[in-house]
């Protein structure tokens, strides 16, 4: 298990070979990289400051990756979300699932995005030319969570 809550930015290389080191086992790895926009509704963002609460929010992220490994037959998982003030082009989160088969790797890591854009407790400020705004919670990424409460 590995879920981390870093103020530092991560290397994506560096983490996939971590993950699938001396793991023959694997047969597939599916990664997502999410980064910071300079454009939200519209508007031009010069940064993006996250929030959280340091050990509530590492819980809820393994809370949501143990219910991955519960639903997929995974040999590893890793979750890296950042916090902390970040640029247009800067990495917010990293989350990698490793399994013998594509399908439990390309289902599992959508699953982690779609919960922890809505359920993983991080608050986001933008800055914008006209101030800061906080970003509201979106029906399209609810509906996306939605979809794996079956």
């Amino acid at each position: 298990m590995a879920v981390r809550v870093q103020a530092e930015d991560f290397d994506v290389g560096i983490e996939h070979a971590a993950l699938t080191q001396g793991k023959t086992a694997i047969g597939g790895v599916a990664l997502f990289v999410g980064l910071v926009r300079d454009m939200a509704g519209g508007q031009p963002v010069s940064a993006m400051t996250l929030e959280h609460y340091p050990g509530m929010t590492e819980k809820q992220l393994e809370a949501i990756e143990a219910e991955a490994r519960r639903r997929w037959p995974l040999d590893d998982v890793l979750i890296i979300h950042r916090h902390g003030r970040l640029e247009p082009g800067d990495r917010i989160v990293l989350v990698a699932t490793a399994s013998a088969h594509r399908d439990a790797a390309f289902e599992s890591c959508r699953f982690l995005m779609d919960w922890l854009k809505t359920k993983a407790p991080f608050w986001k400020l933008e800055a914008t030319p006209e101030g800061e705004r906080w970003v509201e919670a979106k029906e399209s990424d609810d509906a996306a969570a939605a979809r794996w409460t079956n």
